[in-house]
């Protein structure tokens, strides 16, 4: 039998498809199979110049700005029934996309209506406050203001998931949005771009351009009709986005890398910790910018950590991400495999040792990009493998003695994402998460989520807010007010009043 041409996906502007300015289109593969499974639109700066322009009318046209807080609220609560109604098929894209399991695609997907729904509601609470003066006659009060046309770059681990987090409050605040995906995973958001023209969105709020960061990507940073750029991604790149915006005063949320922390005290339940520690890196084939991928476990239950999560990591069932009992699939792309063995092979040169894994694994009847689920121990917390971010199915387990000493060694580090603290000692928690620099710690559990709770990244792991309430602060203005309610003119004009 022979296979049909495979499909091509265009950019998503001001309500419609729109090919390439150049007619150019890149090559997506799937990761599961090593087989390219469709091309999308190959945008450069002209892609960007009409996908911002269309943004940036749909802003100032009275069908979205004279739209009331409530009445976008009503939309959000519809795009996310949508959403609900599209779930099982925009999780089967997501998979083929980028080799995440079927069943953790279906869980995001099943949660991902919860982020609308959450920023649809908060859609009309979104206001000023009056303020007192020393004269009566002075009324002085804020406004909330939308910013205007926001750019989202998302990358490819959980390109829905990752959107949404940016999307939802931008909508809600008002603003208009272009949305570049990643070019390894273009086809879910230009799967999902058409609900929101289904929702009710006025043409242009929404719009998806696709391609790569140094064209497309860059394009769109650099626009001067855009107003603010939220991106999440490595970073490298999220420092070169600020740079550019920092020269023009553009506001950005930037969401990097991590190298997280995940702490094994002495009196914790070790079966859980170890299950923890396990789900922790392993999930998404530790494609995620919080995997805990250090581990300090006390030097009393040190061995015991090793030889559990070295059993568990050994009978983790790879496989194709489609296949329900699958519970690791492949790297998202090639590129990505060989800088997981680089590292791999750097860090035994280091002088750590592998105890389970470190090579790529060999799944019957797929030619895709696997890596064996890899265990490290006798490294060092200095080693370039405990202080680079890997983004793959590594751990490094390393032991402490003392409290301080954790702290030290788990604080050591350019980033600050997130951590782990699995221990029964209450005090404990509260005292060693008050000393942990990272934006999320997560107390016997781990990679909790929830669209209510903000995260945010310390040092190198970026700026700014996402999720919670605080985000509406990352895609606002507060204008400050003041108004003569008297009759006369002022004392003295040359005098200010406070």
């Amino acid at each position: 039998m022979t296979e049909g041409p495979l499909p091509r996906h265009d950019h998503y502007i001001a309500g419609s498809r729109h090919a390439p300015n150049r007619g150019d289109y890149f090559e997506s593969v799937n990761p599961t199979t090593g087989r390219a499974c469709y091309y999308a639109a190959r945008g450069d700066a002209v892609d960007a110049d009409a996908a911002v322009r269309a943004a940036h009318a749909a802003f100032h046209d009275p069908a979205w700005r004279d739209v009331t807080q409530t009445k976008r609220g009503a939309l959000l609560r519809r795009l996310a029934e949508l959403i609900a109604e599209h779930g099982e098929d925009l999780a089967r894209t997501e998979t083929l996309d980028n080799g995440k399991l079927l069943t953790e695609m279906r869980a995001q997907l099943a949660s991902l209506p919860e982020y609308f729904h959450y920023y649809a509601g908060l859609a009309d609470k979104i206001h000023g406050e009056t303020i007192p003066g020393s004269h009566r006659d002075i009324l002085n009060y804020t406004l909330r203001e939308p910013l205007g046309v926001v750019v989202a770059i998302t990358p490819w681990n959980s390109p829905l998931l990752l959107t949404a987090t940016k999307l939802a409050p931008a909508l809600a605040s008002g603003n208009t949005v272009v949305v570049k995906p990643s070019e390894h995973t273009s086809a879910s958001l230009l799967q999902l771009a058409p609900l929101f023209a289904e929702a009710g969105f006025p043409p242009g709020v929404v719009n998806v351009v696709t391609g790569h960061g140094d064209e497309a990507g860059r394009a769109l940073v650099e626009h001067p009709l855009v107003a603010k750029v939220s991106f999440t991604g490595s970073s490298e790149t999220g420092s070169a986005i600020a740079g550019s915006c920092g020269l023009r005063f553009v506001g950005t949320t930037l969401e990097l890398g991590g190298k997280s922390p995940n702490i094994v005290f002495a009196d914790a339940d070790i079966d859980n910790a170890s299950v923890g520690i396990v789900a922790g890196v392993f999930a998404a084939a530790g494609q995620t910018c919080v995997a805990g991928s250090r581990v300090f476990a006390q030097r009393p239950v040190y061995d015991e950590i090793v030889e559990q999560v070295r059993t568990r990591a050994q009978a983790i069932r790879l496989g194709d991400p489609l296949d329900p009992t699958t519970q690791l699939g492949p790297l998202a792309t090639a590129g990505q495999r060989s800088r997981v063995e680089k590292y791999v092979a750097l860090g035994v040169a280091e002088g750590a040792r592998v105890v389970t894994g470190g090579g790529r694994a060999s799944v019957d009847g797929l030619d895709g990009f696997f890596f064996e689920p890899t265990v490290f121990v006798d490294a060092d917390n200095g080693m370039r493998v405990c202080q680079e971010e890997i983004f793959g199915p590594v751990v490094a387990i390393m032991p402490f003695d003392t409290e301080d000493e954790l702290l030290a060694l788990a604080n050591d580090t350019g980033f600050g994402l997130a951590a782990g603290v699995w221990t029964r000692d209450l005090a404990r928690a509260h005292r060693v998460v008050s000393r942990l620099d990272a934006g999320t710690v997560w107390v016997n559990t781990y990679r909790s989520t929830s669209p209510m709770s903000p995260r945010s990244g310390f040092k190198n792991s970026g700026m700014g807010i996402e999720q919670g309430t605080h985000v509406i602060g990352e895609y606002t203005r507060l204008k400050s007010v003041w108004i003569n309610t008297g009759e006369g003119p002022a004392d003295d004009p040359f005098v200010l009043r406070a």
